[in-house]
C-alpha cells in the first residue's frame, strides 16, 4: 500500500492511494464496517487493521475517493519523535567529497520542524549562500527497537520514503558537526506517500535519480550503501531507543552540487525519484 497524508481546504486525514485517487479514512472505514484511527503510525501498527484494508482495496469505488490532484500532499510522518540521518554511506560520495570510507556509520539529526511535503517549497536560509541536495531513500520505523540484531531488523520497518537531505553547506562546513547545516526549517522534504514492505521486495535495489532543472545530478542506486539498512538499524538501536514513526534517511549518492562548485538558487526545481516509491518536487525560494 502507499499511505499519504493530506489536506483538502481545512480537512486533514490520511488514505490509501489507488490508481490517481486517495481513498481517504472515513471512506476506508466504512467499506471495512469499522472506524480506522486517524493517527496514521497507529493504524500502520496494527497488522489486523491494515491487512483488512489490503483486502477491501479492489472494492474500492473511485467514484467515492479524491482525486490525486485535488489534495495537498503532507508529509507522511506528522511528528517522528527523531530523524536520524546517515552520512557518507556511498563509496562514490565518500570519494567525491574527499573523506574516509567510514568503518561504522556516521550519524546526525535533523529537528522535525525540517520536515516538509512532497511538494512544498525548499527555503534557503538568510544567512546560507550555499544550499545543495542530497536524495536519498528514508526508512520509516514500525515497532520499538532497542538492541536488534542485524537479521531481524527489517521486520521492524513500517515502510519507506523519499528524502532529500537539504544541506547549507557553508554552515556545515564552519563547524565540525553538521547538525546545524542541515537542521534548518524546511530541509527536510520528503513523500510524497509511505510505501509499506511488501511493495519493496529489496530495498537494497532501489535506483535513485536528483535533477536539477530537469538536469540528472545524481544517478545511482541502494545496492551501492556501504552500511545496509539492517546494518544501521542495528547500529542504531544500540545508541537509542527507535519509536513508531521515527525516520532513517540512508545517506546519499554521488553527484552533490558543491563538488562541482554548484549550488541551489530561487526558482530552481529539485527532483528526487525512487524506484517502486516515487518522486518528490520542491521549489527552491529565498527566506522572507
Amino acid at each position: 500500500m502507499k499511505i499519504v497524508r493530506f489536506k483538502v481546504g481545512s480537512y486533514v486525514d490520511w488514505g490509501v492511494v489507488v490508481n490517481d485517487y486517495v481513498c481517504d479514512r472515513l471512506y476506508l472505514s466504512s467499506l471495512c464496517g469499522l472506524e480506522l484511527p486517524k493517527d496514521v503510525i497507529q493504524f500502520l501498527t496494527c497488522y489486523e487493521l491494515t491487512a483488512r484494508v489490503s483486502k477491501i482495496l479492489n472494492d474500492v469505488q473511485l467514484e467515492s475517493c479524491i482525486n490525486l490532484s485535488s489534495v495537498k500532499l503532507l508529509p507522511p510522518i506528522p511528528k517522528p519523535s527523531k530523524m536520524v540521518f546517515i552520512g557518507l554511506n556511498y563509496l562514490d560520495h565518500a570519494k567525491e567529497v574527499g573523506a574516509e570510507v567510514p568503518k561504522e556509520p556516521v550519524i546526525f539529526f535533523k529537528p522535525p520542524s525540517a520536515l516538509i511535503g512532497p511538494y512544498d517549497n525548499i527555503v534557503i536560509p538568510r544567512r546560507s549562500k550555499k544550499v545543495d541536495y542530497e536524495g536519498e531513500l528514508a526508512v520509516i520505523i514500525g515497532r520499538y527497537a532497542r538492541y536488534v540484531s542485524r537479521e531481524e531488523a527489517l521486520n521492524y520497518v513500517l515502510g519507506y520514503i523519499v528524502m532529500n537531505d537539504v544541506t547549507a553547506r557553508d554552515v556545515q562546513k564552519a563547524v565540525s558537526q553538521w547538525d546545524k547545516g542541515k537542521g534548518f526549517d524546511k530541509f527536510a522534504p520528503c513523500g510524497p506517500w509511505i510505501t509499506t514492505p511488501d511493495e519493496i521486495p529489496d530495498p537494497h535495489r532501489l535506483r535513485i535519480i536528483t535533477k536539477v532543472n530537469d538536469v540528472v545530478k545524481q544517478d545511482s542506486g541502494t545496492w551501492n550503501m556501504i552500511f545496509k539498512i539492517p546494518d544501521l538499524i542495528s547500529e542504531i538501536a544500540e545508541v537509542m531507543t527507535l519509536e513508531p514513526g521515527d525516520v532513517i534517511s540512508t545517506g546519499t549518492p554521488g553527484g552533490v552540487g558543491y563538488v562541482r562548485g554548484e549550488f541551489l538558487s530561487p526558482g530552481d526545481l529539485v527532483e528526487v525519484c525512487v524506484d517502486r516509491i516515487g518522486c518528490i518536487r520542491n521549489r527552491v525560494v529565498e527566506e522572507k
